[in-house]
């Protein structure tokens, strides 16, 4: 029979990262909201905030979007001012998603003051303790991807 105490930490552990889910949502639905975009529209600004450039093809897949809806998507954007869409040098038919310089003024600012107060959260612990702790979030994150490709498939 498991250790009661270790049950104890497994619900609290589960219990903190829904929590954890439910409290970045619940955040970035106010920012939805103050910025005049969708879910998914955030989606992809966030996207391309921490890569830069994308293509349709991977912002579709991110976003589990059809293509069509993908286009749809970067045409909101695009007239909100907050992406462009550039030619891709390496394939002359393609095209390059990036961020509007006025794009990235609008959305970073929602999100400085959560990036400062996590890296300063995250300064606290040890190496070993953010292997685990970023191990953690990898395999949780892999659960969710793994079960919802199975639902995909359905």
């Amino acid at each position: 029979m498991a250790d009661p105490k270790k049950i104890d930490l497994m619900i609290r552990t589960n219990m903190a990262a829904r929590e954890y889910g439910i409290q970045m949502t619940l955040y970035r639905n106010i920012i939805f909201e103050k910025l005049g975009v969708n879910g998914t529209d955030m989606e992809c600004l966030g996207y391309l905030l921490s890569k830069r450039i994308s293509t349709p093809t991977e912002l579709a897949k991110y976003t589990g979007l059809s293509s069509g809806a993908t286009t749809a998507m970067l045409d909101r954007l695009e007239r909100g001012g907050f992406i462009e869409r550039r030619p891709n040098p390496d394939d002359r038919r393609g095209t390059l998603i990036v961020l509007a310089k006025s794009g990235a003024e609008r959305v970073a600012p929602w999100y400085a003051p959560v990036g400062k107060a996590q890296e300063q959260l995250i300064s606290n612990y040890s190496e070993d303790e953010l292997q685990l702790i970023s191990g953690f979030f990898e395999s949780y994150a892999k659960i969710w991807e793994q079960e919802r490709e199975k639902l995909q498939k359905s």
